[in-house]
């Protein structure tokens, strides 16, 4: 069995095919999936998404469209109880040093503290959440 690795309740996270580097994420082993902060968010016809990383009240944001590949369009339930359909991306996440591949939606998070949230599908057989830790290692 591999061994864990420990993860603290925010961690830097990093997303090398965007860019993406140091960003504040909230560990958080109630969500079933992991989600980013993104803006300007369209559907194209050709099965692949259109979108800006954050906004303009982010300091990393960076106005850059970003178009990817769908990897799934699924019905998720938000923190507020409310259910709406997510278009998800197919991506490498790095964090404490090791680099894994994650589903990830893309949904506004303006009013969250944190712009990028990990959920335990990526979590669980990976890492051990500690939660009197917080960012053990920038990557």
């Amino acid at each position: 069995m591999m061994e864990k690795s420990v993860v603290g309740r925010n961690e830097y996270i990093s997303i090398p095919e965007l860019e993406f580097y140091d960003i504040e994420a909230k560990i958080d082993t109630g969500a079933d999936s992991c989600s980013i902060h993104c803006d300007e968010i369209y559907l194209n016809e050709n099965g692949t998404v259109h979108f800006k990383l954050l906004d303009d009240s982010h300091p990393n944001y960076s106005q850059e469209d970003i178009v990817m590949p769908v990897h799934k369009i699924k019905k998720v339930k938000s923190s507020n109880g409310k259910s709406e359909e997510r278009i998800f991306i197919k991506t490498a996440i790095s964090i404490v040093g090791k680099t894994y591949m994650a589903e990830i939606s893309l949904t506004n998070r303006k009013d969250m503290k944190y712009p990028m949230l990990i959920g335990r599908k990526f979590l669980e057989k990976r890492f051990l959440v500690d939660v009197s830790l917080k960012y053990k290692k920038k990557v």
